[in-house]
This record gives structure tokens, sequence and C-alpha cells, in this order.
């Protein structure tokens, strides 16, 4: 594999550390600046929305420009928001320097991916993309851990020093080791919106936000429940994260093996799972036995369904396939925002630190009864859809 896509994947480590990494320093933030929990929840979220916002217009916007030239734009973007969030002497601050990092997280996995396949053979493309997104699983596994690690021993400002570096790192890797390509050809934004006309590509849509929202209500105050439910100390909250890496890493394996056999049953299976995972969890997060498999269990399941959603989005809109990457990485993150903001509403309503767990499982529940519709709307069209195709049309390859 060509060494550039080890800058791309460091790249892509760095944008998921900072995604998640501040989770587990949701606490000290808010006793420093003086905010409630629910407040602090709003970095995680305010990300969220912003890397959303930046994967369907950056992305758009700059299509035509040289890809090169738009990842090392995208991670200076990214230095700088950093360092923003590193110097900020007030929460307001902070949560700018986090949306200004965020802009460039669906952009530079969009094109990113794009640039990767065109680094290799076309028979070894797949693999090069999983190289990049590598980065990312990587960062859940072990970037967040040690980020926590670092911020507690020395102040969390230090994993946004840290996460900085990262970034000037993968800078000058892109810009010395990734070559040049040309720019993507000119087509019509018109033709590609038309794709958000689909039903199918709005059940695709509204499941990215429902799963990854269950997801991430939860997680995002995971390092409260911990401390205050289970009883863990807090420097045992980096150590606890890592399980979490783990079952991402794992369920994001087979997940994508699962999806390639049978994609809206795959969803359907995670998604029941996932809904039990997180309402046992909520009801016997005292025990810490109980929480140290359900943090496993969270993380394997709820990313397990990450790969068909990915598939499922392609699959509606392969004439779009760009707008079908950014639509479902916006969804992802518009999940994460709406479930780390309704779990920051059950906290402020007093309801107990165990409250994002129920929302989480909530969502999830909601999410399985969107997968069972969009499965049932999409076998009742195939029949139609084989009705009317031109001769030699094969029925799987209408969409």
């Amino acid at each position: 594999m060509p060494i550039g896509l080890i800058a791309l994947a460091l790249g892509g480590f760095g944008i998921g550390l900072t995604e998640f990494g501040i989770v587990g320093l949701l606490p000290e933030i808010a006793r420093e600046f003086a905010v409630s929990e629910s407040a602090a929840g709003y970095l995680v979220s305010g990300y969220a929305l912003s890397v959303a916002l930046g994967a369907l217009l950056l992305t758009a916007a700059l299509a035509r420009f040289e890809r090169k030239t738009v990842l090392v734009g995208l991670m200076v973007l990214f230095i700088a928001g950093n360092l923003v969030s590193a110097l900020a002497p007030t929460y307001g601050i902070l949560l700018g320097g986090r949306i200004i990092a965020a802009l460039c997280h669906g952009a530079f996995f969009s094109v990113g991916a794009v640039v990767a396949s065109e680094m290799v053979a076309a028979n070894k493309r797949g693999s090069a993309v999983a190289l990049m997104f590598g980065g990312l699983t990587a960062a859940n596994v072990l970037g967040v851990p040690l980020g926590t690690f670092l911020g507690q021993q020395l102040g969390w400002r230090s994993t946004f020093w840290a996460i900085t570096v990262i970034g000037v790192v993968a800078l000058l890797g892109i810009q010395a080791l990734v070559p040049r390509t040309a720019a993507a050809a000119g087509g019509s934004l018109r033709a590609e919106l038309a794709v958000f006309r689909r039903g199918q590509v709005w059940y695709s849509i509204v499941l990215g936000v429902l799963a990854f929202g269950s997801v991430v209500g939860a997680y995002t105050y995971i390092a409260f429940t911990l401390t205050e439910v289970t009883g863990f100390a807090a420097t045992a909250v980096p150590w606890l994260l890592v399980l979490f890496g783990v079952g991402t890493f794992v369920g994001n394996y087979f997940g994508g093996k699962a999806a390639d056999k049978s994609l809206d049953r795959s969803l359907m299976l995670f998604l029941a799972v996932l809904t039990v995972v997180l309402a046992v969890f909520a009801l016997t997060a005292q025990s810490k036995v109980a929480t140290v498999v359900a943090l496993l269990l969270m993380g394997t399941i709820g990313l397990a369904a990450a790969p068909g959603l990915q598939v499922r989005g392609m699959k509606y809109a392969q004439d779009a396939p760009s707008m079908a990457s950014g639509a479902t990485i916006a969804a992802f993150n518009i999940g994460n925002a709406l479930g780390a903001w309704i779990g920051g509403l059950t906290l402020a309503a007093g309801l107990g630190f165990v409250s994002p767990l129920w929302v989480g499982a909530a969502l999830a529940l909601v999410g399985l009864a969107v997968a069972a519709a969009a499965g049932a709307s999409a076998r009742r069209a195939e029949p139609t859809a084989a009705a009317q195709a031109p001769v030699g049309v094969a029925a799987s390859e209408i969409r």
C-alpha cells in the first residue's frame, strides 16, 4: 500500500480523536467553566451538527477543486479549530473552536476516500479506503481513552494540544506523500440533489440519525454515569472507554460481514439488540461487572450497524455517490447531536445519570420500527420496479 495512505489515516485518527476525545473530559471542562453537565454536552452535539453541515456544504462547494489541495486546506482548518480549543479562555470560545474543527470532518472523509481509492489498483480500492478509515477506528480504540488519560493528568487542554500536533504531522504527510489528482468531473448539482426525492434515501438518512443518536446519546455522558452511578474513580474512566473502543472495532468488522449477507435484516437485528443492551445497562448501571460488560456490548452492537447504513445509503443513490456519502455522514452526526441534546435535557430535568441510556434505548427502538418500515417499503417496490425495467436490466440493478 502507498505510504500516503498512512498520512490520510493519521488525519482520520486526529479527526476521530477530536470528535469523541472530549467525552471523558466533560466533567473537568464543566467544572473549569462552571457550566452544567448538559451545557458541557453541547461541545459534542455542537461538533456533530457542524460535521453534518460541512459534510453537505463543503463537499459540494469543494468538488471542483484539485483534491490534494482540498485535503491540505481541510487539515489547516482542523488545526486552527483545535488550536483555538486549546487556548480557549471561555466556554463560548471553546465551543467555537470545536465548530471550526468539525467543519472539515465530513468533507475530509468524503474527499479522502476518493483520493485513497485512486492511489491503488482497482482491485485494492476497498482495502485502501478501509485503511484510511482505520484511523478513525483506531481513535475510538486507543485515542479516546489515551486522550482522556492525558487530559486528566496534564489538564484537558493538553489533549487539544496533542491533537493539534497530530494535525500538523498529518498535514505535512499529506503534502509530501499524497499525489495530486484531477478535480471531480463537473456534474449537475441538481441531478445529485434529485436523489433526495427517493423515499428509500430518506429512510436511510433517518435510520442513520436514529442509530447513531441512540449510541451517542448514551455515550456522551458516560463519564458521569461511570463515576456518579457505578462508582468508578475518575482515573478508571480512560481504561473503561477502551472497552467501548474495542467493541467498535469488532462491531465495525462483523457488521460489514452481516450487511453483505442481508442488509435490512442485519440492521433490524442490530437495532433490536442495541435497544435491549442499553435498557439493561440502565437497569444495572450500579453494578461494576454489569457495566463493564455493557460498555463492551454497547460499542460492539452500536457500531455494527455503521457499515450497513453506509452501504444502504449508497445502494439507493448509486448515481450520486458523493452526495450520498455526504448525506450519510451528515445523518450520523445529526444523530450524534440529537442523542447528546436529548440526553442533556434529561439531565437538566433531574432524571439522573442513567437517563441518557434510556434515551439511547428509546431512539434505537424507534430506529427498529423505521428499519422494518423501510424494508417493507423496499419489498413492495421491487415488483413494480422489475415490471417497469427495460428488457435486459436485472432487478438487482434497479435503484
